[in-house]
């Protein structure tokens, strides 16, 4: 039986009385999940996370990691294991040097000097920036500072990770890169949730996917549920992955398995055609 690790109960939240982002929102993240976030800009993605890392105090509800509530006493916690890799990662840094940066976290839990030094030396090298530790990080490329912002939630060794479109402004090469380091992270039994626009990127990634809608949970489910379902994706402005799409053809055509198998991603569709093709 999976392990519930983060439970968010009836959250909502406002920034005025006028606006209201938050509105209901109730679900439990198990150990080890990779889960996609999607909707339109304004469906409260941004704030359902600001929410989760502490950033943001709900106006009603309540969330709870590993069967402690969430409170002024108890957010500590929440921060120590819940990280968060911000959409602009400008927002992020704010050291003078990417390793004066990485050490800002681990220093600020009081840990022996040793300790602190481990990690970041770990986080630096996870992320490939060793190179990098003696520049000022406002200074590096794009991708570069994604990964710096990446290295800072490693270094907190965090449970669960949380990506603000994480591909956002990358170019294909630093997005590649930075796909293969969720995928690490996910090996190592690390939970992830992210938001994206990228529904080709989330049907292939994620082994379980959320729909936003004006505040509330429109779908929840596996990649293959949720992107069958045409009425939530017309609802929530979404279009469905390029790939479901090009088995679904191919199938109506008798060239595919209906309904029996879908391809992830294109390597598991390059497979299976060079399968079927040697019989």
């Amino acid at each position: 039986m999976k392990e519930s690790i983060l439970e968010v109960k009836n959250l909502h939240f406002a920034y005025d009385e006028h606006h209201t982002v938050l509105d209901g929102i109730s679900l439990s993240v198990f150990a080890g999940e990779r889960i996609a976030i999607l909707g339109s800009n304004g469906a409260g993605k941004s704030t359902f996370f600001l929410n989760l890392n502490g950033v943001l105090t709900p106006a009603e509800g309540e969330i709870s990691y590993r069967g402690t509530k969430i409170t002024r006493k108890t957010l500590k916690k929440l921060r120590q294991h819940i990280g968060i890799v911000f959409q602009d990662a400008d927002n992020q840094i704010i050291a003078s040097s990417v390793l004066a940066e990485v050490s800002f976290g681990p220093m600020n839990l009081k840990l022996p000097r040793s300790e602190v030094e481990e990690r970041v030396n770990t986080a630096l090298n996870y992320m490939n920036i060793s190179q990098f530790k003696d520049r000022p990080p406002h200074y590096l490329s794009g991708g570069e500072k994604k990964r710096v912002s990446i290295a800072d939630i490693i270094a907190m060794k965090s449970e669960i990770i949380i990506f603000d479109e994480p591909t956002a402004s990358l170019d294909p090469l630093n997005a590649a890169m930075l796909e293969e380091v969720l995928e690490k992270l996910s090996r190592e039994g690390k939970t992830l949730l992210l938001s994206t626009h990228d529904v080709d990127f989330a049907y292939r990634f994620a082994d379980r996917i959320l729909v936003f809608d004006n505040g509330r949970i429109l779908a929840d489910g596996t990649p293959l549920e949720v992107f069958k379902n045409i009425s939530v994706l017309k609802q929530a402005n979404l279009k469905r992955s390029l790939l479901l799409d090009v088995c679904e053809d191919l199938a109506a055509h008798g060239l595919f398995p209906k309904g029996s198998f879908y391809p992830r991603d294109f390597s598991e569709f390059h497979t299976y055609l060079a399968q079927r093709n040697s019989f």
